[in-house]
């Protein structure tokens, strides 16, 4: 099942995709974030039977547009790690990114110029939270997740390394496109590729499974500092070949778009306008 967010009349609706462009939108929830928080989410989505209507890739919204938490993981695809010269880590590197971050999978990205210097690209898969976890069991955690989705989280290097906390670099304002829709557990399996492309370019290709940390380890571990709810979401990552490792390094312009797909996810692309 496909879950989305759906703009609509100048306002949003969770809804349920039925193709790449219909969907049936889920009466009584404005957002997928709202739908989540009812405990019994799947089965109000599976038999909603509301309005079919179409829709244009740029009326998808981020498709959580509030979580509570945004938990991002560093360094956790194994040739990333190799790539920036550091050794496999024990614990996962965490740090957050805030709601602010978030546009819709198809939306422009807007840069002011004082913050495009150093602008890179980072393909990640995003696993969002169905119900709380709190202190649980990776053997367990499958069932908090409600699914996964795809992240493309812009960083702007010059700032992330500026000091040794990284999140000045990594929560730029509507950023990080997200969606294009939420693909519950039970109809995707990890091991297809993750590509992100600049413009034609083939910028990272990894497997999904190539992640140190899996998404029930980062469940576990992360549970056990604070509790999980409905609608948070973990970003587990990027892959290796980001720009500011390339030799020479490489950073986006304007006008470049950045498309991330996952195999079973979807697809979505972020046109970079420096303003």
């Amino acid at each position: 099942m496909r879950l989305a967010t759906i703009r609509q009349n100048q306002t949003t609706s969770a809804a349920r995709i039925e193709t790449e462009n219909t969907a049936v939108l889920i009466p009584g929830f404005k957002d997928l974030g709202e739908l989540l928080t009812d405990a019994n989410w799947r089965n109000i989505a599976k038999d909603a039977s509301g309005q079919l209507i179409e829709f244009e890739k740029t009326d998808l919204a981020p498709l959580v547009p509030n979580p509570r938490k945004i938990i991002c993981v560093g360094l956790n695809y194994a040739n990333h790690i190799r790539e920036m010269g550091r050794d496999l880590p024990k614990y996962p590197t965490l740090f957050v990114k805030f709601a602010e971050a978030l546009t819709g999978p198809y939306d422009d990205i807007e840069v002011p110029a004082y913050g495009a210097e150093a602008l890179d690209w980072e393909g990640e898969l995003a696993v969002v939270i169905g119900k709380t976890a709190r202190r649980v069991k990776s053997s367990e955690a499958k069932d908090y997740i409600a699914g996964y989705a795809v992240m493309n989280d812009y960083t702007q290097r010059d700032l992330q390394y500026r000091t040794l906390q990284w999140h000045q670099g990594k929560s730029l304002e509507k950023s990080a496109g997200f969606g294009p829709w939420l693909t519950t557990t039970d109809s995707f399996t990890f091991g297809g590729e993750l590509a992100t492309y600049v413009g034609e370019d083939k910028v990272q290709s990894t497997p999904t499974n190539d992640l140190v940390f899996k998404p029930e380890d980062l469940v576990e571990y992360i549970s056990h500092i604070y509790p999980l709810v409905p609608g948070d979401i973990i970003i587990t990552g990027t892959p290796g070949g980001v720009g500011h490792a390339s030799d020479p390094k490489r950073y986006i312009q304007d006008g470049e778009t950045v498309r991330v797909s996952i195999e079973g996810l979807g697809e979505i692309a972020n046109k970079t306008v420096i303003v």
